[in-house]
């Protein structure tokens, strides 16, 4: 298979398939043609999830300078008051409980940055598209099939409405990842043999497990530990390892046939519903393989962190999130590190969504990678779950919404 003879699904196709049409664009150079002068082009954005991903990327949005952070949304009352004082802001609106988006959405908000636990990003930015708000969206976009579609479909209704709809992926904001993929797309490492992707990691969920263990029940603890919770997070393969996974895919660049996988609880303490770690083969067109495995728990000094590599007959790529990235072999690419990544690739992103907002830019490009990405993440899930070959066409076709016990919380 040649690089650059292969034959990815374009977006319409793509769109159709999983049940929305394809994306139109409008672009206006001059920003300040529609949004107006300097002086008023502050957007007002609400800010859904005060933790602590949510606290510090609201710091990046009010550091660009095009933002006015004007109002707070979490289930915690504490957890606003704490982004309040960290970010201060003495007069921005709270609001609180399960419901509370939706009451800052009516607040007079014009965007929205979404950094709740996975399982509500479909519907929170359904309900935001639908109130005619911009939409600055966290990875994964959702955690099943049904929420993937929902998120497709609310990417397309915001195009048509001339709306922003943004899913915060840093690798694909990095220029360093961008290039390196141009080429290998152009075909540097010629016909593709196999790749490898891995995101090995100890657990970031520590905190709560003498917590979750001690009160299993209570229904506010186990949403502070939705990292644990299968159905609030998707699993670790959803909502942490789709960083490499969406490198395999933007490597293949177009769906897998089918997965097969394994996965389980071996190192962490068995508390909530998710695994600790996960093996998978995903099968592509022309016999090409990609191996995929994860951790969260200590690997005792082994290598860590997301890394994928992709091998073919001219040469190899390697790319490392916080690290190198390279193309070894006969069109040697000597690419660069990526330390800051983390921050860089959401500066990126916040300068990005502001400048489309501004700007009449709606094309909203990042919606069907995000969309196909997270349903890789699930294809990967479902076959090592049921411990048997899952079909890409056979994953479309899943209607299984994965459900939270929300009882005893809050609206």
């Amino acid at each position: 298979m040649k690089a650059n003879n292969q034959k990815p699904l374009k977006r319409r196709q793509f769109m159709r398939q999983i049940g929305a049409a394809g994306l139109s664009a409008t672009v206006i150079t001059n920003p300040l043609l529609v949004w107006g002068t300097q002086t008023n082009s502050k957007i007002k954005l609400g800010l859904i999830g005060c933790g602590g991903r949510g606290t510090w990327i609201a710091g990046l949005f009010l550091e660009h300078g095009g933002y006015e952070l004007t109002a707070l949304a979490d289930y915690f009352p504490e957890r606003t008051e704490s982004a309040a004082g960290k970010l201060e802001l003495t007069s921005v609106r709270r609001f609180h409980g399960l419901s509370a988006y939706k009451r800052l959405l009516e607040s007079g908000v014009e965007a929205v940055a979404i950094e709740s636990p996975p399982y509500f990003h479909p519907e929170q930015a359904a309900a935001a598209v639908d109130a005619g708000k911009h939409v600055y969206l966290a990875k994964p976009v959702a955690v099943d099939v049904p929420g993937c579609f929902l998120i497709g479909r609310s990417g397309e209704r915001a195009t048509e409405n001339k709306q922003v709809f943004l899913v915060d992926f840093q690798t694909r904001a990095n220029p360093l990842f961008i290039e390196a993929l141009k080429r290998v797309h152009a075909g540097a490492i010629g016909d593709f043999a196999f790749g490898e992707s891995s995101y090995h990691a100890g657990s970031p969920w520590k905190q709560w497990y003498d917590l979750l263990r001690s009160q299993p029940d209570n229904p506010e603890v186990r949403l502070k530990a939705w990292g644990l919770d299968r159905a609030l997070s998707g699993d670790i393969i959803t909502e942490q390892n789709i960083h490499t996974l969406d490198v395999a895919g933007w490597i293949m660049n177009t769906p897998p046939i089918y997965a097969m996988g394994s996965c389980g609880l071996s190192a962490r303490p068995d508390i909530g519903s998710c695994a600790d770690h996960f093996t998978c083969l995903f099968q592509y067109p022309d016999n090409v393989g990609i191996t995929f495995s994860s951790r969260q728990f200590n690997g005792y000094d082994s290598p860590g962190g997301i890394r994928n590599r992709m091998f073919g007959s001219k040469g190899v790529l390697e790319t490392e999130y916080g690290g190198q990235v390279l193309i070894r072999g006969e069109n040697f690419y000597r690419g660069g590190k990526t330390e800051q990544i983390y921050r860089e690739g959401a500066q990126t992103n916040i300068d990005t969504f502001y400048r489309s907002v501004t700007g009449n830019i709606f094309d909203n490009r990042t919606v069907e990678p995000s969309v196909q990405s997270d349903l890789l993440t699930i294809l990967g899930r479902t076959a090592a779950y049921k411990g048997e070959r899952v079909t890409w066409q056979q994953l479309l076709k899943d209607t299984e919404e994965l459900q939270p016990d929300l009882s005893g919380l809050k609206d």
